[in-house]
């Protein structure tokens, strides 16, 4: 190896076409049930996943293993695997989540599947100008561009997010050296000059994607899986395509492995990883997702790089990545201006649901000390307002963050506001939203570098001042912004679905489902988006 631990990779190359990431759970499989479970194995996946299925359905086929996926978070993952989840085997991008969380020993065995490096498409037009028409460029140059406001582009966020996650050290090897990362070689003034222009995040790959989409004529880049990236080339969704940048210095590579948790399912696992690994099954699976063969012998696609790739130097020690991830946050990444729209009308008073609202408030407030709540909580530079509503808006508070010690002030006294919720009255959503989104214009107009978002959490429909036809009018007739303010809603009790999204969709922004689970896990997965 060459210093610093690097090492040099060629990577086998992958055909088009993958789905995109989406944040969140939600359950799939390849058909049918086995009355016994025997052969059934049950999997905690990242969502990109969701484009194996057809693969899988040929597994079953092939080797009587069924099995079924339940899309989860890369981090909330690894925080299940460390609690002890019921979940045969766990796949993700990479396992690094899984040593974040101290739950490598929870890991059976690991076999990895497929690769596909972290890299950067840069629109046409602006590669060529920056002289990146070849593929070829440093990170030292992308951080230039970026911090002369010429890259103005799009990324995961690293505290939830692998691929977000993988860019972010590949950027800190890259200013330190190209040696192993440590807490001295941490180049703080070159990563926040990088991080000065993500000009969009997100808590998923997909959502990114999407959201990229919608905003390309300001967008120069984005920061993904080659694969994604590929695959949006492909899919006429453009104006123009996105050349592929593959930082010289080295970048991360996912490397997808299945792992194995349940000790009493090692023969179902053994049967499909084989499968998996089979030359005719990775030629199939780089047609179908556009990741990159593992198995030797597989013929590369020319439509991905064939050029030598050097793979970043990843910390060696996990509290050095605890430490970039927490710098993160609370340092190297721009400020944060989240707007909490909360409802407290009469409905929320039925049982748990007023408790579980302030449970997950408390929580990013610095009460929850779980790896995922530390990485969440409010943190400085960070102006936090809520908006609690019932038959009209009730109270609308700010705090502005400095410390994400659960013991400073401003949480102390945020969590106390919490505490002293109650529910009564009718439902004024649309008044409160209308309210919360005048205080994020304003707070977005106070710092225009700042990262402004709302959340809406309610329980019930409208029933009490503006209407929606009200709102989008209102919504319309609103100056426009540099930054786009997302609208983030909570599907909770008996909201209007239907409603949660047009309120979604009018910003570009999302909707979550909190009516299973946990809310503050929901309030947690927002935290990626903002």
């Amino acid at each position: 190896m060459t210093r610093g631990g690097r090492r040099l990779c060629v990577l086998f190359v992958a055909a088009l076409v993958a789905a995109g990431c989406t944040t969140g759970s939600d359950s799939g499989g390849s058909g049918g049930t086995y009355a016994d479970g025997a052969s059934t194995l049950n999997i905690l996946a990242g969502s990109e996943l969701k484009d194996m299925v057809p693969i899988l359905d040929d597994a079953r086929a092939a080797t009587g293993v069924k099995v079924n996926l339940t899309y989860v978070g890369s981090l909330d993952g690894a925080e299940r695997i460390a609690e002890g989840t019921t979940a045969d085997a766990g796949w993700f991008g990479s396992d690094r989540y899984i040593g974040l969380a101290g739950a490598s020993t929870k890991v059976l065995a690991r076999e990895k599947i497929a690769l596909s490096p972290v890299v950067l498409g840069v629109r046409a037009d602006v590669a060529k100008q920056l002289g990146w028409s070849s593929g070829k460029a440093s990170w030292k140059d992308i951080v230039a561009a970026a911090g002369s406001g010429k890259l103005p582009f799009a990324m995961t966020n690293p505290t939830v997010s692998n691929s977000g996650f993988s860019a972010l050290v590949s950027v800190a090897s890259a200013l330190a050296g190209g040696d192993a990362l440590s807490a001295s070689t941490i180049d703080a003034d070159g990563l926040k000059q990088f991080l000065s222009g993500q000009q969009l995040t997100a808590g998923s790959s997909g959502f990114l994607v999407d959201a990229f989409v919608a905003a390309q004529d300001r967008l120069a880049a984005m920061v993904n899986y080659e694969s994604v990236l590929v695959s949006l080339n492909d899919s006429g969704r453009l104006k123009q395509p996105l050349v592929l940048v593959y930082p010289t210095e080295g970048i991360v590579t996912a490397d997808y492995p299945l792992m194995l948790l349940n000790a009493d399912k090692r023969d179902a696992y053994t049967k499909l990883t084989q499968y998996l690994a089979r030359a005719d099954v990775q030629a199939k699976l780089q047609q179908l997702t556009a990741r990159r063969a593992v198995t030797a012998g597989v013929k590369p696609d020319p439509r991905l790089s064939s050029s030598l790739l050097v793979e970043a130097s990843f910390p060696a020690n996990i509290e050095v990545t605890r430490l970039l991830l927490d710098q993160y946050q609370t340092n190297l990444r721009r400020p944060a201006n989240t707007v909490y729209v909360l409802d407290t009308s009469g409905s929320m008073g039925a049982p748990g649901r007023l408790d579980a609202l302030q449970t997950a408030m408390k929580g990013l407030a610095g009460a929850d000390n779980s790896l995922s709540g530390v990485f969440t909580r409010f943190s400085p530079r960070e102006n936090v307002t809520v908006v609690s509503f019932s038959s009209d808006v009730n109270d609308v508070k700010h705090w502005k963050i400095t410390s994400t010690d659960p013991n400073s002030p401003e949480l102390l006294d945020l969590r106390g506001y919490i505490d002293g919720l109650t529910a009564a009255g009718n439902t004024a959503m649309y008044s409160a939203l209308d309210r919360g989104y005048d205080e994020a214009l304003a707070a977005a107009g106070a710092d225009p570098t700042a990262v402004t978002s709302i959340v809406l959490m309610t329980d019930g429909e409208n029933n009490s001042g503006l209407s929606s036809s009200d709102f989008v009018d209102r919504m319309k007739n609103r100056p426009t912004t540099e930054q786009d303010i997302r609208i983030f809603t909570i599907r909770f009790g008996e909201a209007d679905p239907g409603a949660l999204q047009q309120i979604a969709d009018i910003t570009g922004g999302k909707v979550f489902d909190g009516r299973s689970g946990s809310l503050g896990a929901v309030f947690k997965e927002i935290r990626g988006y903002q």
